[in-house]
């Protein structure tokens, strides 16, 4: 029989407290609180990351392919892709998909209202998932139709608001060449991405007239957009793809091409670290702040336990069982609040943000549960190895004094 734990839980759930139970209730509220914190820090810093990343790759891609010249302006210089780029591409495990692309310099004018622009153009072959999940009204472009696809346009919440355009209307736009060139687009479609760097930054259109405009071959394009299956491995995976490509083509990742925003999530991780830190030390603190009072108010009991025979190691375990318990309730709350809010968030979104500044509207969530075990492991370790120092008060308590102290 173990005595030590047979006591411990005495003194936990059938023994009337005094002073030390509502120190041991906020123990519990701290254990509880911290935990759950920490679980919404961790999950809340994924979800940001995970979403803004999606959102920006959704659009231009894990990486770009284009031409290697001294070009540094928004359009880019054209290329034709050899076969065996094409081929390199297609048979690389790694890659989802890829689609050719190209921009081009506008000025949009619209109900007396002028806006810079940048024009992407696409073609047949464009994966439309990601703008279909963004769609706030109309539809994608259609290339069933080769003339019509020609007038077509989709263009972002944020321009349609600065020009008061709807879906339907059309306008003139302004390409940026010598000697300038215009045409006149029907919206199809309006999108809401997000991320104004995008979204106040580009309309899409049919790469066909960025051909046209710039005399170009029938199928030279301006770059090469690849989305890749891992982006944890986007590294690598860009080097493996640069080593395959022709001498005069150049490629570059997503993180390169908006550093200001991949910086920014990076910078988040700190702020998660610096949580964790925070809320386990007040989980700690609470812990050994119950732990104290709770050897204090049992001096008379560890006197006669002394006076048994009992040693000082054995009841020091007497403690630390009687901790783990109140440290595996507060475990327990924590994740029945942390995963709670968390599930409400999800299916609710309940609480939300402002889109310009944080580039989503509502606070996003994402659990794993390894993130979760780990937490509560942690957790639950850290808390009884700290917990091992004030529990050595025991070996200073006198059997003698112990038994008169009243």
């Amino acid at each position: 029989m173990n005595i030590e734990y047979f006591i411990a839980k005495k003194i936990s759930v059938k023994a009337e407290r005094t002073f030390s139970k509502l120190i041991v209730r906020i123990a519990i509220s701290g254990i509880m609180l911290s935990l759950s914190v920490m679980m919404l820090s961790v999950a809340i810093i994924k979800g940001f990351k995970t979403e803004i990343q999606d959102k920006v790759r959704g659009y231009v891609g894990d990486i770009r392919i284009f031409k290697l010249d001294l070009n540094n302006s928004f359009e880019l210089s054209p290329f034709t892709p050899s076969a065996a780029t094409l081929k390199a591409l297609k048979n690389n495990p790694q890659i989802e998909y890829f689609q050719p692309y190209s921009t081009k310099p506008a000025i949009i004018s619209a109900n007396d209202e002028v806006e810079g622009i940048n024009f992407k153009g696409v073609d047949s072959s464009y994966h439309w998932d990601y703008i279909n999940t963004h769609l706030v009204s109309g539809r994608v472009m259609s290339f069933k139709d080769s003339v019509q696809s020609n007038s077509e346009i989709m263009i972002s919440s944020y321009t349609a608001s600065r020009l008061k355009l709807k879906v339907g209307d059309s306008f003139i736009m302004h390409f940026v060449q010598d000697p300038p060139r215009k045409r006149k687009f029907k919206i199809v479609g309006i999108y809401d991405i997000g991320v104004e760097e995008i979204d106040k930054s580009f309309v899409i259109g049919n790469l066909n007239i960025i051909r046209r405009l710039n005399n170009w071959k029938v199928n030279e394009v301006g770059g090469i957009e690849v989305r890749v299956k891992d982006f944890s491995k986007i590294d690598q995976i860009a080097d493996g793809i640069y080593d395959h490509l022709d001498a005069r083509l150049k490629s570059e990742s997503v993180r390169n091409y908006y550093p200001n925003i991949f910086s920014w999530l990076s910078m988040l991780d700190v702020n998660t670290r610096v949580m964790l830190i925070l809320m386990m030390i007040v989980g700690v603190i609470n812990m050994i702040t119950a732990l104290l009072i709770m050897i204090l108010e049992r001096t008379n009991m560890i006197g006669v336990l002394k006076a048994f025979g009992m040693s000082d190691f054995s009841i020091m375990k007497i403690f630390l069982y009687n901790a783990a318990y109140l440290v595996g309730i507060g475990l327990l709350l924590g994740n029945f609040l942390g995963l709670g809010l968390a599930f409400l968030q999800n299916h609710t979104h309940i609480f939300t943000l402002d889109q310009s500044s944080y580039y989503l509207k509502y606070v996003p969530v994402e659990i794993h549960a390894a993130d979760v075990i780990l937490l509560n492991a942690a957790t639950l370790v850290i808390c009884l190895i700290v917990l091992i120092l004030p529990s050595l008060l025991v070996s200073k308590i006198s059997p003698l004094k112990a038994i008169r102290f009243k």
